[in-house]
């Protein structure tokens, strides 16, 4: 089995999907003999040709337009945005059409559409290229939102969002697209929707994030247990809408405490949601308050990056606190 990294495990996906349903085509900005800014779709236009992997112009609003046509007409696309930053001019045609076609047309139409694209900071891309929006998708009912944390479960979600009938926004975390490197199976296998999964146990605090900073709370939880003795339970959501409520609250019962990290912006982050959650339907599990380790409520600094984004220090800290509950 081989270990490869994230770009890797999602050009494997594309190719073993579009060889499994030719309805499977991909489109976006230089996505086809470029292979996309960061190589994700590489050599597939020579697999597949002009037809099935599209080059378009620079109009993000025209590529999603486009993508929602070919799904109604009974495709499956999978669009590229090259950074997530610029899905901007595009949202009229998520919000509007993207997510609620299903609904205005009473179920007689849907939009098995993936949009996925780089998301997140880490590589010094300053505010237009280090963004982390996804609670903008999520509050849009109607669009499943994932986010992998390595090349296996990249391969995975991709192929499962690629056989849904609905939209899904698949965001990539560009920080770790070539760092971390997984045994990926060249065999056929999917991710259920909606499953998170604990990457770390633990038996003192839940700690819930996804993403790259699941390789961030991994490090800062070894050195807790070896400072503070503390054991930290980590869970990965890998799906951030429908998360998984059981296993949150499976493992909160044996901890008593939560922490969540998560890159975005503070206020009204997936972070609120999950705070909302547990102290509307689970209060009683908790020793002390939900604590929130995020990025902050400004534009995605370029200077200092590192002191924006959630580190080993601030989630050390958090933790701390917590246990003095």
């Amino acid at each position: 089995m081989p270990q490869i990294n994230m770009v890797e495990a999602l050009n494997m996906a594309l190719r073993e999907e579009m060889e499994r349903d030719d309805r499977v085509v991909v489109l976006g900005e230089d996505i086809g003999r470029r292979g996309g800014v960061f190589l994700v779709t590489d050599g597939l236009i020579d697999l597949f040709g002009e037809e099935r992997v599209i080059d378009t112009p620079l109009t993000e609003l025209g590529i999603i337009g486009f993508s929602i046509g070919l799904a109604l007409y009974g495709l499956r696309p999978v669009a590229e945005i090259q950074f997530i930053d610029f899905v901007y001019e595009a949202f009229d045609q998520i919000y509007s059409n993207m997510a609620r076609i299903r609904f205005r047309s009473g179920g007689m139409y849907n939009v098995p559409l993936v949009l996925r694209s780089p998301c997140c900071g880490g590589i010094k891309g300053g505010m237009h290229h280090s963004q982390s929006p996804e609670s903008l998708f999520i509050h849009t009912t109607g669009l499943y939102v994932m986010m992998p944390s390595g090349p296996y479960d990249a391969k995975g979600l991709l192929k499962t969002a690629i056989r849904l009938n609905d939209p899904v926004i698949f965001l990539e975390p560009k920080s770790i697209y070539r760092v971390i490197k997984e045994e990926v199976p060249e065999d056929d296998y999917t991710i259920e929707l909606g499953k998170g999964k604990i990457v770390r146990e633990g038996g003192d605090i839940t700690l819930v994030t996804w993403g790259a900073m699941v390789h961030i709370s991994k490090q800062a939880a070894d050195i807790v247990k070896e400072k503070l003795g503390v054991e930290v339970e980590i869970i990965d959501l890998r799906t951030l809408y429908p998360y998984d409520k059981d296993l949150i609250i499976d493992s909160l019962e044996k901890t008593g405490r939560m922490l969540i990290v998560h890159e975005a912006p503070k206020t009204l982050g997936l972070g609120s949601e999950l705070s909302a959650y547990i102290v509307e339907e689970h209060v009683d599990l908790l020793y002390g308050p939900i604590l929130r380790v995020t990025g902050y409520d400004t534009p995605f600094p370029l200077a200092h990056e590192k002191l924006y984004m959630p580190n080993i220090a601030r989630i050390y800290n958090a933790i701390s606190k917590l246990m003095e509950y």
